[in-house]
């Protein structure tokens, strides 16, 4: 279980989860669920681009993933920002089924990044993967601050000279690269389990957003594992280890919360204005 290619999928893995836990808990707080699901699941039509070219379709998914993050950024301060999301999805959608559609062996490829194909991760693709997930993970750690507060307490933000718009549009890039990443691992459609809901149970336990950060890491690592571990052992799809997990582990989050055993009694925007004044 922990030789040849499987050494390449734990460790991809591994990368996916962390980066995964740590954008999506963003994702939850900052109310970008929508997007989180509409830019994995367009983005596929850069890889699907990117195989018909003949080059590595993470670069495919790079372009874009964050083609269409930039869209809905730049064009949602003049809309309504889930209109917004929702065309760029179907914009993106529609370019994927237009690339499917030029090739007659593409069946296998696009179950691949819809559903993920983490058994079958090569080396040359842990090397790119292992990249993205370095400058997502550092670009969130450099605007932790910013994004916590603009999240939290977008009017005291814009008071202290923090660009909400700005810092909106810099973590929707920072979810595009995240997406790219993880796509060929886990799939476009189970991208959105893997980040959502490790953050959302995340969230339920604790208020305070160091620990429900690293409580959202730890939980997207733990399905990863014990899906990987569960599939290999099984034979059945990783997605719906994958998917079930989530869920799962969101409702243990939502039964700690009720039988008041989490440490909620503080928001996250006491939390945010104590760091910002310490």
């Amino acid at each position: 279980m922990f030789t040849g290619l499987m050494a390449n999928t734990w460790i991809a893995a591994s990368i996916v989860a962390v980066i995964a836990g740590m954008t999506g808990f963003f994702a939850v707080l900052r109310g970008e669920t929508f997007a989180a699901h509409a830019i994995p699941n367009g983005a596929f039509a850069g890889a699907a681009g990117a195989s018909l070219l003949g080059i590595n379709v993470i670069w495919g998914l790079v372009v874009i993933a964050v083609g269409g993050a930039l869209g809905i950024g730049l064009l949602g301060s003049k809309a309504r920002h889930d209109v917004v999301t929702a065309l760029a999805l179907v914009l993106m959608l529609g370019l994927g089924a237009l690339f499917v559609s030029i090739s007659t062996e593409y069946a296998q490829e696009t179950y691949s990044l819809l559903f993920g194909e983490v058994f079958g991760v090569s080396s040359s693709e842990v090397l790119p993967i292992g990249g993205l997930g370095v400058v997502a993970a550092v670009a969130i750690g450099v605007a932790f601050r910013p994004l916590m507060l603009t999240s939290a307490l977008p009017e005291v933000a814009d008071a202290r000279g923090v660009s909400t718009r700005k810092t909106e549009l810099y973590f929707l890039v920072v979810m595009a690269i995240a997406t790219s990443m993880t796509v060929p691992v886990v799939g476009a459609l189970l991208m959105f389990s893997l980040m959502i809901g490790p953050a959302a149970a995340a969230r339920s336990v604790t208020a305070r957003p160091g620990v429900a950060l690293a409580l959202s890491v730890a939980i997207a690592l733990a399905i990863t594992w014990l899906s990987i571990a569960l599939s290999y052992r099984t034979n059945w799809p990783l997605g719906f280890f994958v998917g079930i997990g989530g869920a799962i582990f969101y409702l243990i989050g939502l039964a700690v919360r009720h039988l008041g055993l989490s440490t909620r009694g503080q928001n996250f925007g006491g939390s945010v204005t104590g760091s910002q004044t310490a």
